[in-house]
């Protein structure tokens, strides 16, 4: 199973995130909580994935985190503890 890639991440995805994050207004508390959650290095499966947390949702593919959903928004793909 692919760890997520925090490096290398093409720009026009690193800015499709940023976008996602300003325009759902992610809070600084929420990105503190992605960023505790990445540093434990977790294994994600090679195809569609998401990861709920209080205030959003990480939906990714494989090793790339891919955008940000508000909690009522639907996420597609297997659900990572």
């Amino acid at each position: 199973m692919p760890k997520i890639r925090r490096e290398n991440i093409p720009p026009a995805l690193f800015q499709h995130l940023l976008d996602r994050i300003q325009s759902r207004k992610i809070s600084a508390d929420q990105l503190v909580l992605l960023a505790g959650w990445l540093d434990t290095e977790p294994d994600v499966p090679e195809g569609e994935w998401y990861k709920r947390f209080p205030g959003m949702t990480v939906c990714g593919e494989g090793e790339l985190i891919k955008t940000f959903l508000l909690p009522a928004q639907h996420a597609k793909g297997k659900r990572v503890p």
